[in-house]
């Protein structure tokens, strides 16, 4: 079982990024090919992936779906090819907190705290209630919400 004790990536990235778990899953465990160049920018420094306890625990659960039908094994394998290559964020910072809006999607405001709370450039999702926030522009000044193909095409 993986565990956090201590950054995993220790290079400065340029981009410091959240990617949700639907967007974990089509990197570490269907290889999307649309979207290999983002896994390749991780591996190579490029972006620090961001995470924490509870998100890495959501895909953890997730990669045990019957939908999925992946042997542990396989599921240990994504698991153990993203902890190699994210950053563990411990909590939120000292002193004040910006508020967030509230995600249509309750599961889906961790992704946004933790995008918050690590001082991220982008949160990555293909998620239709974390890119209706991007749409209404609520978070400007903290962190964009950006597609793949997004986060793929900004410089």
């Amino acid at each position: 079982m993986l565990a956090f004790t201590e950054t995993a990536f220790s290079s400065v990235a340029r981009r410091r990024v959240v990617l949700d778990t639907n967007i974990l899953v089509s990197l570490y465990v269907f290889a999307d090919s649309r979207f290999a160049p983002l896994r390749a920018r991780i591996e190579r420094g490029e972006w620090q992936a961001i995470t924490n306890d509870t998100c890495f625990e959501e895909f953890r659960r997730v990669l045990g779906y019957p939908l999925f039908a992946l042997a542990d094994e396989r599921q240990q394998e994504a698991l153990a090819a993203y902890h190699a290559s994210a950053t563990h964020d411990a909590g939120p910072p000292r002193g004040a907190i910006m508020p967030l809006p509230r995600c249509k999607d309750a599961d889906d405001q961790k992704f946004l705290e933790l995008a918050r709370d690590s001082s991220a450039d982008w949160l990555v999702t293909a998620d239709k209630a974390l890119l209706q926030l991007a749409r209404r522009d609520k978070l400007r000044g903290l962190f964009r919400i950006l597609t793949p193909e997004m986060a793929l095409t900004d410089r």
